[in-house]
C-alpha cells in the first residue's frame, strides 16, 4: 500500500512538470503545487535579500569609473556599441538586452524631489564632473517597471520561475525590501547638502531601441546608504 501511493505521488509530480512544458519545477515547487500551494513572491524576496546585499558588497564597482567610460553626446545620448563595451567591462548584459551595473560611490545630496511618489535624491558623485545626473530612489514607491535588484545581482534568472508572474512579483517585493529596510529610516527632509555613502543597482536598456540610449539621467536603487559621517 506504501508503495502505491509513493507512485502515486511520484507521477502525480512528474505530471505536474509535464504540463509545465519546458520551464524547470523543483521537487518542492510539484510538492507544493500538489498540495495546493503556491508561489510566495514574498518569502522569496525574503530568502535572496541577504545574498543580494552580499553581491552588491563583493561586486560593486566604483560607480565614477562606469559614468566616465560611457560617450555621451551633447544631446545626453549614449550608442549601442559604447554601452555595451561599459557593459562588459563593469556589469553584466541580461536577456533582455539590458546592462545591468552594480556599484558604490560618495557624494554629496544636492536636490530631493519629494513632491513625486517616486521621489528621488540628485547625487553630486565625487570622482565625477561629467554630464549624466545621477539619482537615487528615495520612495515611498519604486516604479514597478524597475527590475535593477532583481537582475543585476545577476543570479536571479526567468528560468528558475514557472512563469512571468512569479519573476514580476520577486522584483517588486525586493523593491519593498529597499524601501523597508535601506530607506524607510532615512530623515528626508534634512538629506540636501549631507554628504552621503551608497551602494546599489541600476540598468540601462537598449532591447528594441532603434539608435542611440538615453543616459542623460540614471537612477541608482541603493541597497546600502549611509549618510554623513
Amino acid at each position: 500500500m506504501k508503495r502505491q501511493n509513493f507512485l502515486t505521488v511520484t507521477l502525480g509530480m512528474l505530471a505536474l512538470i509535464w504540463l509545465a512544458g519546458c520551464t524547470v519545477i523543483t521537487t518542492a515547487e510539484a510538492t507544493a503545487i500538489a498540495q495546493g500551494g503556491a508561489f510566495d513572491a514574498e518569502t522569496f524576496a525574503a530568502t535572496k535579500w541577504p545574498d543580494v546585499l552580499a553581491a552588491v558588497e563583493n561586486n560593486s564597482v566604483e560607480l565614477a569609473n562606469v559614468l566616465s567610460a560611457i560617450q555621451v553626446n551633447g544631446s545626453g545620448m549614449a550608442t549601442k556599441d559604447n554601452l555595451t563595451e561599459v557593459g562588459n567591462a563593469f556589469g553584466l548584459t541580461t536577456v533582455g538586452e539590458a546592462h545591468g551595473f552594480m556599484v558604490k560611490g560618495t557624494g554629496t545630496v544636492t536636490e530631493v524631489d519629494s513632491e513625486s511618489r517616486t521621489g528621488t535624491m540628485t547625487i553630486d558623485v565625487d570622482g565625477y564632473d561629467g554630464p549624466i545626473a545621477l539619482k537615487l530612489y528615495l520612495g515611498p514607491r519604486i516604479p514597478s517597471t524597475e527590475t535593477a535588484v532583481r537582475d543585476a545581482v545577476g543570479f536571479i534568472q526567468f528560468g528558475d520561475f514557472r512563469e512571468q508572474t512569479e519573476y514580476g512579483k520577486v522584483g517588486r517585493e525586493l523593491n519593498k525590501r529597499v524601501l523597508d529596510d535601506v530607506l524607510g529610516s532615512l530623515d528626508k527632509e534634512n538629506l540636501v547638502g549631507q554628504s552621503i555613502s551608497f551602494a546599489g543597482v541600476f540598468l540601462i536598456r537598449t532591447f528594441n531601441a532603434p539608435g542611440d540610449i538615453d543616459v542623460s539621467e540614471i537612477v541608482v536603487t541603493p541597497v546600502q546608504v549611509t549618510v554623513g559621517g
